[in-house]
């Protein structure tokens, strides 16, 4: 099952949301992590740094887990 991240603002960037979600620990890591592992956003693969995120979008990064974005 996913883990909901609930959002308090309108978005939420993809670096932000790495951090948001413990998957890393700051957000200077996002650009590495991005780089090593890949990241899907509704199925789609996106190693954006800078991908906004919205509630109802679902965020899948394997080894790490799911998560689904919420308001």
């Amino acid at each position: 099952m996913a883990e909901k991240i609930k959002l308090d603002t309108e978005f939420i960037t993809l670096g932000q949301f790495l951090k948001l979600a413990d998957v890393i620990q700051t957000g200077g890591m996002a650009k590495w992590f991005l780089g090593e592992h890949e990241v899907f956003i509704n199925g789609e693969q996106d190693q954006r740094r800078g991908r906004k995120l919205r509630a109802g979008d679902h965020v899948k990064i394997p080894g790490f887990g799911e998560f689904t974005i919420t308001e």
